[in-house]
């Protein structure tokens, strides 16, 4: 005690703890911070992601078949009508309506990929093996993730979180 009566306080010790990583995402499932990346049960140390790309994943599996499965009944109906000489019996307006049947494999794609979008991919190398990262139906959700994982990657590859920034005298020049 001090004649004050105050306390002092004790010393802390020299050394200094280190801070926690710096919280780049957080949502339910997902954590990017500045050294790790974690989707589930899967967790990836940011320095071994290498190789970053981003694509779509395939085609709703449903809306393909119904695309495939409606263009081969066109393609018989056509057949049988040929091979029996219906196709020369048809008036205008059924030869209008057969090409308007003819686009419902196309107006079928393009509702299945309205309705049901293929996923966002992230992809990266992780300890030599093309491994996928991160996968969303969500574009906006996909997005953040992916520019997370790409700062952290910068923050690892440019000195990492909370470095000072480096002085004109750090850097190496060659003799001249």
């Amino acid at each position: 005690m001090i004649r004050d009566g105050s306390a002092t306080r004790q010393r802390r010790s020299p050394r200094v703890t280190p801070a926690p990583p710096a919280l780049l995402y957080a949502q339910p499932g997902i954590v990017v911070t500045a050294d790790r990346f974690t989707v589930g049960r899967s967790s990836f140390a940011i320095a071994e992601l290498t190789h970053l790309h981003t694509t779509r994943g395939p085609h709703d599996r449903l809306a393909v078949r119904a695309v495939a499965v409606t263009a081969v009944m066109i393609a018989g109906v056509g057949l049988v009508l040929g091979f029996t000489g219906g196709l020369q019996r048809l008036t205008a307006g059924a030869y209008l309506a057969l090409g308007a049947v003819a686009l419902l494999p196309v107006l079928l794609a393009l509702a299945g990929d309205r309705w049901r979008p293929p996923p966002y991919e992230l992809w990266g190398w992780h300890r030599g093996v093309e491994v996928l990262l991160f996968s969303s139906d969500d574009q906006r959700q996909f997005g953040q993730v992916s520019r997370a994982v790409h700062r952290a990657r910068e923050g690892v590859r440019y000195g990492g979180w909370g470095a000072a920034p480096a002085t004109a005298e750090e850097f190496w020049r060659p003799d001249r």
